[in-house]
Formats: structure tokens, C-alpha cells, sequence
């Protein structure tokens, strides 16, 4: 047996080697001459998760503020002992996403489609097997293809509509966020998998209830993403077996089904069978297997329900508070389908300029995909002219696969390095957006919107792999704002707060709290 003297030499042994270990990784920018945020053992730069006070997506915003300041073109950060960067001058952003793509092509997510078909998803798929994937989807998201999904979208309003009026008439308060991330889980339902999961008058039907826990909240999970972070290889899911089976079995199903009525709907599961039946009938390689078309159709239907959702709740709080703003969009969306024999058509909707600066000054404001990852693939240096010194005015994340150089100073980005772009920081820097803490839409008006600045406004990324279903998940988030809009008006509970905490642990950008709102029902006539 080990006495008390063997085992304090151990612990001190164990205790001492940690410490020198962090205080050697922790020199990693400093001997790059790389400016950085001092690190503190264990956490790094980052924020604790276990007892985080607020979200990792606002913590990077706080840390490119900090460069920003202090006119840094870019910034190091650690992930408890792993080094990242954080970049926050425009032109090495676009050389990141765009120019110099080659060398930040994925996110550093580890993939394994034969234990984890999900895994295989286009989000994160790297090189050559997410461009080869990246082809075979493009053509499922044209204006055209997307067009075909309306009439579902607009089906699955109308349940949302009666809800509100429900609500309406017994004088009740709406919770924004859950009305609507029932009428977007419906919506996803439908033009995904070809199902009505009609989440209004079930609220707590499979859909529904499994549909909450893709996106699990708790500090755990947070947790096990930073960890995925800096180990990728390290197997840990996010999303539960029940969860992972239920989503399988589903859409297994929902094939077996289709193939053997012959039935065909406008739906991403047809989208994807056609893709087979094309690649059957030229006799190429270009088929999805079973595992693939699963995991696409569930990264849809979580990408498309949360993320549209929140943008929608965000724009109703701002709209809420800014009843000016709320009563133009309104007299905007009923003089525009006036014009269109009182339908909310496709085309109206097409047509209503302002309802589409509100959605941008929205995104801006409160952009739900405010982290983004690239893993640099090979060596990679970074012009000198990318890092002069400025004036001072949610977030991206990259991984360098490859070794990445910065040449003014000599500095390399290397393999494996994860890169960090903040769009939460972009979008609130005053020297791009003036006072951005206020909600002006007429900043992305014809005459306006040509003064912003390339690459700070990345509400869907950019270059090659920016979202793939934006033009989806604007299309949605605009007939769910019409239906409300055109219906009900809507104002502050004296509970809410303007300036509303982001949920900590949430990968999105979203409320940490319910939104509700007061609610009282427009009459309009010659309107259906």
C-alpha cells in the first residue's frame, strides 16, 4: 500500500507536469509573435461550460471586440490547450472563405458513415467527399426546386394562424419561440420527409418532441462540442441513440414507402430518390446510398427548423418594440397581396422589398449561424498587406487542414488549426454598421446597401460553402412573418426586456428565455 508521503509525491508529480504542460502550450502564439488573450488553466481563453454565464458564441464575440480595439487584423486563442485563431480583418476572412478556400475546406469534424451514417452529412463532409456530395444536393436547392415547396409551407401556416387566434380570442400571451418552432418543425416535416407532423394539434408528437432534442442544451453537451473541437477523432455524440433511431426508422420508412407506391411529392426525399433514378438511368456512380440520403435529410430538417425559427422569433421581438417598423412591413404585406387577388402568393411575397430589408437587418442583428469552423488542410501565410493596422470601428469557426503562412510577419497558420470568424462580431462592429446595437432595416435599402462593406455581413457564410439551403430557410422564415403579420398584431409582455440574454449553451443564436408577446387580431378584408 502506498502511504500518505508516496501518494502526495504523486499528485505533486502529476500536478507539476500538468502545470508545465499548459505553460508550454499556452506559449504557442506568444512565440509567433501573434497577439493573444492570456489563457488560464484549464479552460484556456474559453469559457468554463460547466458554469459558463453566457453562450461561447457571445465569448468569441467579446474576444474579437478585444483585437478589434487594439487594431489587431487577427488574434490567438486557446481551446484549453489547444491553439486557435480568431480573424477579424474583412479581406483575410474573404481570402479564408473564398480566395484561398483550398486550404480551409471543412470544419475538423471527424466522420465515420459505417458506425454513424448521420455523421455523413453535408455539413460535415470535408474535401472530396463533400464536394462530391455538395454537387449532388446543389441541384436540389434552386429558386425553382424551393419554389415547388411553397404551397407546403403556406399549408402548414394555416394551423399556426388558428392557434394565434385561439390565443387571440381568449386573450392570452404568445410564446413566440415555441408557436414557432412548431409551425417551422411542421414546415420541415413536410418538405423534408413528406409528413405532416401537425406539432398544433400535437404538441408533443414524435416529431416534435425528438425534433427539440437534436439541439441538446445542457452544459454536457456544450461540453463534449468543445471537446470535438479540439480532439475531432474523439467519439462523442451530441444527439442521443432514441433520438438517432427515431430519425432512422422514420425515414427508412418514409423510402420503403415511397418506393413501393410509386408515389412522388415535392419533397427533399423525392429530390433525392430522383437523384438515384438519374444516376441509374446514365449508368453512373452518382447514386446516395440509404446512410447518405438519411443523413442529409435529418442535417435539413435541424439546420431548417432551428435556425429559421429563432430568426423568426428574433423578428418578432424587434418588430414587438418598433411599432413603426411593424405597422410598415404589415401595410406593405396587405397592399401586396391586394395586387394579388387578396392570395399570399409566391410571387407577392417575391415582390415585398421591405419585408426582405427587415429579414436582412434581422440576420444581421442576430445572425443564428454565428460560428463557423475551418480546419486549415496544409501550410498557409498570410499576405503582409492582410495585416496592417486599422482604425478601430456571431461568430465563424475554420480548421486548418493544411499548414496556412501569414507572410508579413512570417507567420503560419498549420495543419489542424481551427480559424474562428465571428459574424456576431462583424455584425455589431460599429465601423461597419453605425450604432449596431439598434434595429434599422433601411441599412440594406437599394441606396444603403451598397456602402457595406464585402465580407461583414456573412449571414449564410460565403464562398464555397455557404449555406446550401439559404434560399429555403428565407423562403420559410418570409411566409411565417406574412401569415403573422397580415393577421395579428403584436406588442411587448411587461415582463420582456429589450436587451434579452442569448441561451449559453446553445450552438444557434437564440433567446435564453421564452419570448412572449401580447397579441391582438387585425381585420382586414378582400385578404385570404
Amino acid at each position: 500500500m502506498f502511504g500518505i508521503l508516496e501518494i502526495a509525491l504523486v499528485l505533486a508529480t502529476v500536478g507539476i507536469s500538468t502545470y508545465l504542460y499548459f505553460r508550454n502550450s499556452y506559449q504557442y502564439w506568444k512565440k509567433r509573435n501573434v497577439p493573444y488573450i492570456l489563457p488560464s488553466i484549464p479552460w484556456g481563453t474559453n469559457i468554463n461550460p460547466i458554469r459558463a454565464k453566457k453562450s461561447f458564441l457571445v465569448h468569441i464575440k467579446d474576444s474579437y471586440d478585444i483585437f478589434k480595439a487594439e487594431r489587431h487584423a487577427l488574434g490567438g486563442l486557446y481551446l484549453i490547450s489547444k491553439p486557435a485563431l480568431l480573424i477579424v480583418e474583412p479581406e483575410l476572412i474573404k481570402k479564408i472563405l473564398s480566395k484561398d478556400f483550398v486550404y480551409f475546406t471543412g470544419h475538423g469534424i471527424h466522420v465515420d458513415e459505417k458506425k454513424d451514417p448521420m455523421s455523413g452529412n453535408l455539413f460535415s463532409l470535408d474535401g472530396d467527399k463533400w464536394k462530391s456530395m455538395r454537387v449532388k444536393l446543389t441541384p436540389t436547392f434552386t429558386s425553382g426546386k424551393i419554389k415547388m415547396m411553397y404551397h407546403a409551407m403556406l399549408t402548414c401556416g394555416e394551423p399556426m394562424v388558428e392557434h394565434l387566434k385561439t390565443l387571440s380570442y381568449k386573450g392570452e400571451l404568445l410564446n413566440a419561440k415555441e408557436v414557432l418552432a412548431c409551425f417551422t418543425t411542421d414546415v420541415i416535416g413536410s418538405c423534408a420527409f413528406g409528413i405532416d407532423c401537425n406539432s398544433f394539434k400535437d404538441p408533443d408528437s414524435e416529431f416534435r418532441k425528438f425534433g427539440r432534442q437534436i439541439f441538446d442544451l445542457s452544459w454536457r453537451a456544450s461540453f463534449y462540442r468543445l471537446i470535438k473541437l479540439i480532439i475531432p477523432r474523439l467519439k462523442l455524440s451530441t444527439m442521443n441513440e432514441e433520438v438517432k433511431n427515431f430519425f432512422s426508422n422514420s425515414f427508412k420508412d418514409i423510402v420503403i414507402s415511397r418506393q413501393a407506391s410509386k408515389q412522388k411529392r415535392n419533397d427533399f426525399v423525392q429530390l433525392m430518390l430522383e437523384i438515384n433514378e438519374k444516376a441509374e438511368t446514365n449508368g453512373t456512380n452518382d447514386s446516395l446510398s440509404i446512410g447518405q440520403m438519411l443523413a442529409q435529410s435529418v442535417m435539413f430538417f435541424a439546420a431548417g427548423f432551428e435556425t429559421s425559427s429563432t430568426t423568426m422569433t428574433f423578428c418578432l421581438h424587434e418588430l414587438a418594440h418598433k411599432l413603426d417598423i411593424q405597422e410598415k412591413l404589415r401595410k406593405e404585406i396587405t397592399t401586396t397581396i391586394q395586387k394579388h387577388d387578396g392570395k399570399l402568393t409566391y410571387d407577392a411575397i417575391m415582390e415585398m422589398k421591405y419585408l426582405n430589408i427587415v429579414l436582412e437587418e434581422t440576420l444581421r442583428k442576430y445572425p443564428p449561424g454565428a460560428l463557423i469552423n475551418r480546419v486549415c488542410t496544409k501550410d498557409y501565410f498570410i499576405e503582409e498587406k492582410n495585416l496592417r493596422k486599422y482604425p478601430p470601428g456571431a461568430l465563424i469557426n475554420r480548421v486548418c487542414t493544411k499548414d496556412y503562412f501569414i507572410e508579413e510577419k512570417n507567420i503560419k497558420i498549420e495543419a489542424g488549426t481551427t480559424v474562428f470568424i465571428s459574424i456576431l462580431g462583424l455584425h455589431r462592429d460599429p465601423e461597419y454598421f453605425v450604432n449596431p446595437n439598434s434595429f434599422d432595416p433601411e441599412r440594406f435599402s437599394d441606396e444603403n446597401k451598397s456602402r457595406i462593406r464585402s465580407y461583414t455581413y456573412l449571414p449564410f457564410g460565403e464562398g464555397p460553402r455557404i449555406c446550401i439551403g439559404l434560399r429555403f430557410g428565407i423562403l420559410q422564415a418570409k411566409v411565417g412573418l406574412c401569415l403573422l403579420l397580415k393577421n395579428f398584431a403584436f406588442t411587448p409582455h411587461e415582463s420582456m426586456k429589450y436587451d434579452m440574454e442569448f441561451h449559453r449553451n446553445s450552438q444557434v443564436l437564440s433567446f435564453q428565455n421564452d419570448l412572449l408577446l401580447k397579441i391582438k387580431e387585425v381585420i382586414r378584408y378582400g385578404i385570404s
